[in-house]
């Protein structure tokens, strides 16, 4: 695989809810690119999605939930979500910076960024402390990766 084919996959699959780190690091070391690559490739492609959903996710979940069809799923998503804002609610920003670097299903910028948005923290401040969750979940993922030692020696 191409150099650019791999970064941009990396890139892309980074931004798949649920996989998200845990799927695009291991991937883009699995195909060729260097750990801090592949890091950076997923770390950014995992972000772009969060201002997005803090700022339309609920304007999109209440159209949502007017279609029959989806209801139950999108009430079963806000459930989930209030669930874990309790973990933001007690540590604020903390708390939120813990449930996105969690790697592994359930949290992650995806979830981090809906709890925020049903929150509603202000976009300047949930960035930023999703950002460094997103930094602390792929340093662990790619030390899984590749071995916490291959990144020190």
């Amino acid at each position: 695989m191409s150099a650019f084919r791999s970064v941009l996959l990396t890139f892309l699959l980074s931004m798949v809810p649920v996989l998200e780190l845990r799927a695009a690091i291991p991937f883009g070391v699995a195909n060729g690119l260097s750990p801090l690559a592949a890091l950076i490739t997923a770390a950014v492609g995992n972000l772009v999605p969060v201002p997005f959903i803090i700022i339309f996710i609920r304007r999109i979940f209440n159209w949502l939930k007017s279609k029959q069809r989806v209801r139950g799923l999108i009430e079963r998503l806000e459930r989930r979500a209030v669930k874990k804002s309790a973990l933001v609610r007690q540590y604020a920003g903390l708390g939120l910076c813990i449930l996105v670097a969690i790697p592994l299903p359930g949290t992650g910028a995806w979830t981090g960024a809906l709890v925020a948005a049903l929150m509603d923290m202000r976009l300047k401040r949930a960035v930023p402390i999703i950002a460094l969750g997103v930094a602390i979940a792929g340093f662990i993922m790619t030390g899984l990766s590749c071995g916490f030692l291959h990144l020190v020696g």
